[in-house]
């Protein structure tokens, strides 16, 4: 009787377990070639595919150019819808023109919801007829899993894939279409004047990589669908529910590594079948929200946190000292958490990007002479940074900033010769004013500083400087 409840009992506890997943993400190792699974941990789990969607959108696309209903060199408009379609996006407006070259070269490396959503309405007329299209599509190569509502992977609860039916659709790609391959393997692009990098940060860091995409929104945690070659042997590793782009791309390395080692016991391993043969699981996907954008971390997960996303100039230096050092600390958390896979992804070094651009196809002549002002440039982010605090050495006034070592007081305004104009005012919390909203309303202490004010006093012979240290006429460098 206690054996048959103990039985009983271990019996439902599988049954839960598999229904829910052991922990929150799905890992899939498989050939390409033979759909032969390596590794499957929750790989049937149906999960929110976020801009891993835009593989089925890339197909799609080539799809419709090998058919002949379009080319590389048709124009398509940027809509209202388009336009209208959350970051990361290029950002163009309504009425810009992108051919769809550029228009896949943005969508694959840049993850541009815009330019997704632009080639779903070129190609299909709009959004929901290119969706449907998708799901058709995508359950024709045998993805019976899968569902798609947009061409872009923004959140949207019809929108369900598994790891299991990326792992076809990265098979399809390669099968159907490999001598369009650049597309999934773009390191970078150069819009205007910024280069950035492919989110997939395996490309250029692990030995063989060679693509895929990469997608991010809270309710799926980071997804990662990487694919290298070795020896003529290729390998699709897949990774959904990461908690950090770090995580993923570590993780994925991990995966394809164990691939490509030869383990003289593999013999002894159970089989796992194709990939096609795994057995879909019928629940709901998983919601990650809390755990990837919850109140503990210190600020919101986005795509962006990857080293990929860091824009960089054409010298491949960051727009900013900040910007740099947020690319060099990124770069070391990508780096694998333990010494046994410290060397799995090396320094992302020096790319040549490719060009992008908007309008018509331009020829390699037209491109080496492109202004950058022509050029595609994305919509520059607006800072969320607060008023900085007055420098130190300096006493806070209102509207003005006091310098304890001269004992002159500043409101934001200096003459030709760079001399400050008005005396101080009684101290007051500091806020930063501007100059014209200072002179249209001065603040009553400024006017009874104005009022005392005498000929006297402005008269008065200023104080001769101190001189200065003779190191002090050549400064050194910032750094």
């Amino acid at each position: 009787m206690a054996l048959g409840a103990l039985a009983l009992g271990a019996i439902t506890l599988s049954t839960l377990m598999a229904a829910t997943p052991a922990r929150s993400e799905a890992l899939l190792l498989v050939e390409a070639e033979s759909g032969k699974v390596l590794r499957a941990e929750n790989a049937t789990y149906p999960w929110y595919p976020a801009s891993v969607t835009k593989l089925m959108t890339l197909y799609m696309t080539l799809s419709a150019i090998r058919d002949h209903r379009i080319t590389f060199d048709s124009l398509f408009t940027v809509s209202p819808t388009a336009a209208a379609q959350s970051p990361t996006k290029m950002g163009f407006p309504v009425g810009t023109q992108v051919t769809v070259d550029n228009a896949l070269k943005m969508m694959m490396v840049k993850s541009a919801n815009d330019m997704a959503v632009m080639l779903a309405e070129g190609i299909g007329g709009s959004v929901d007829d290119f969706a449907l299209e998708m799901t058709n599509t995508a359950h024709h190569l045998g993805m019976t899993e899968t569902n798609y509502v947009n061409p872009n992977g923004l959140p949207a609860d019809g929108q369900i894939t598994s790891a299991r039916d990326l792992a076809i659709l990265a098979r399809a790609l390669i099968r159907e279409f490999p001598q369009y391959s650049f597309y999934w393997h773009i390191p970078a692009i150069k819009a205007g004047r910024r280069v950035v990098r492919n989110y997939n940060s395996l490309i250029g860091r692990y030995p063989g990589a060679d693509g895929m995409k990469t997608g991010f929104i809270c309710a799926s945690g980071f997804n990662l669908v990487a694919t290298a070659t070795r020896d003529n042997k290729q390998l699709i590793a897949i990774v959904l529910g990461a908690p950090s782009g770090a995580v993923r791309a570590v993780q994925a390395a991990e995966m394809l590594e164990s691939g490509f080692a030869q383990n003289p016991l593999s013999w002894l391993t159970p089989s796992l079948g194709t990939v096609d043969a795994l057995t879909p699981i019928d629940a709901a996907p998983p919601n990650l929200k809390d755990q990837t954008c919850g109140h503990h971390r210190k600020r919101p997960a986005t795509e962006e946190d990857d080293l990929d996303a860091g824009a960089v100039n054409g010298n491949g230096t960051g727009d900013s000292a900040e910007n740099a050092q947020q690319f060099s600390v990124l770069l070391s958390a990508l780096r694998a958490p333990t010494p046994k896979n410290a060397n799995l992804l090396s320094d992302a070094g020096p790319v040549t990007p490719v060009v992008v651009y908007t309008g018509p196809t331009r020829t390699p002549a037209e491109l080496a002479n492109l202004p950058a002002d022509i050029a595609a440039e994305p919509v520059k982010k607006k800072s969320k940074r607060k008023a900085a605090a007055p420098p130190a050495g300096v006493k806070a006034t209102a509207g003005k900033t006091t310098d304890k070592s001269t004992d002159k007081t500043t409101d934001g305004k200096t003459d030709a010769q760079g001399t400050t104009g008005k005396p101080s005012g009684s101290a007051a919390h500091w806020t930063p004013t501007s100059p014209s909203a200072l002179a249209a309303s001065p603040p009553p202490d400024l006017k009874a500083d104005a009022a005392a004010a005498t000929p006297a006093t402005a008269a008065a012979k200023p104080k001769k400087p101190k001189p200065q240290p003779a190191a002090a006429a050549n400064p050194a460098p910032s750094q």
